[in-house]
Formats: structure tokens, sequence, C-alpha cells
């Protein structure tokens, strides 16, 4: 069965992002970034709900194309239609079952873009099985949470931890449901 592994920045604090969804204090270069890039051609597969999706309209996504040009991309929400989709994007219905049949399909892990509320629902069902770690030297405060809103009390196994420039670590846990 395919891993889900939520590999994702955060601040010292808990935070993906700052306020409206600022990530203007993360560490954007160097040689954790580039691991971390190529760490992404290793999965086939990425999942995200609709506000991780849309945040890359800042970037220039165009809606309805892929985020990540080697990956298929599931796109989980209840509320989101999309004109001019792309073969590699398919939008699903906040449903456990679908996540389960994903885990299942033959393929990589399955990368965990973005986060938040959607991050911390899949906590809850016990779908996250790896957490890996961009750990940027800032306190932000406020803003989006690494699991949203999830009140989820889990243990977490470290397995890998790995120092880079400009402060960043990037640590390496499995989570583990009692």
């Amino acid at each position: 069965m395919r891993k889900i592994v939520y590999y994702v920045a955060s601040s010292i604090d808990g935070f993906i992002s700052g306020p409206n969804d600022d990530i203007s204090g993360y560490v954007g270069t160097g040689n954790g970034v580039d691991k971390y890039l190529a760490d992404l051609t290793n999965f086939d597969t990425v999942i995200m709900g609709r506000n991780t999706y849309e945040f890359g309209y800042k970037y220039g996504l165009q809606p309805g194309q892929p985020a990540y040009l080697h990956m298929k991309h599931y796109i989980f929400t209840d509320n989101l239609k999309l004109e001019n989709l792309s073969t590699q994007v398919e939008v699903k219905n906040l449903d456990l079952t679908e996540i389960d049949k994903l885990k299942m399909h033959e393929g990589t892990d399955i990368y965990l873009c973005g986060g938040g509320q959607f991050a911390g629902w899949l906590l809850d069902n016990k779908k996250v099985d790896t957490l890996k770690l961009k750990l940027n030297p800032l306190i932000l405060g406020q803003g989006i949470r690494l699991f949203g809103n999830s009140n989820s009390k889990y243990k977490l196994e470290l397995f890998e931890t790995s120092d880079y420039e400009n402060g960043l670590q990037i640590m390496t846990y499995n989570i583990i449901y009692l």
C-alpha cells in the first residue's frame, strides 16, 4: 500500500504560511530547497485541497492544469468546478473511500501538498503516514496551522534529519496511530 507523505514547509511555531497566505519569510534558495525539489521527482501522485490548489494561481498556475508536470493531481474539495481540465488533474469529493483507493493503486508514495484543513482532516482520519517537515527558522505567530483545526494527538517517530543552508532543517517522521 502506498503511503501519504505530508512534505511541507513550516515555521518553528507550526504555521505553513502567515496571514494572507504570506510565505515570504520561508527559505527560498539553497541546498535544502534543492533537496526538496529533487525529492518531488520521486512522487507520481499529488493530493491537495482546494485552497492549496488555488494558492498556485498566485504563482502562474492556470486553473485546471497540473502544478507538477510529472504527477497525477487529485484535488479534494466539495466546491470547486474547473474548466479546461487537464487529463493529469481530477477533482474529487472529500471522501475517505477515494483516499483509500489512491493508496491501493500501483505507484510511488503520494505527496500531500500544502495542508492546513485538508491535512488536518486526513490526520483526524489516520491517513497521513509520514510527515516530512521543512522547518524554517522563523516564528510567524499566526497564519495557517500545519494541521488546520485538527486537535488530534499522536506520537511521531523521527527517522531522518538533515541540516541545510540558511538554517533550514528537513525532518522526517512516521506518525504512530494507536
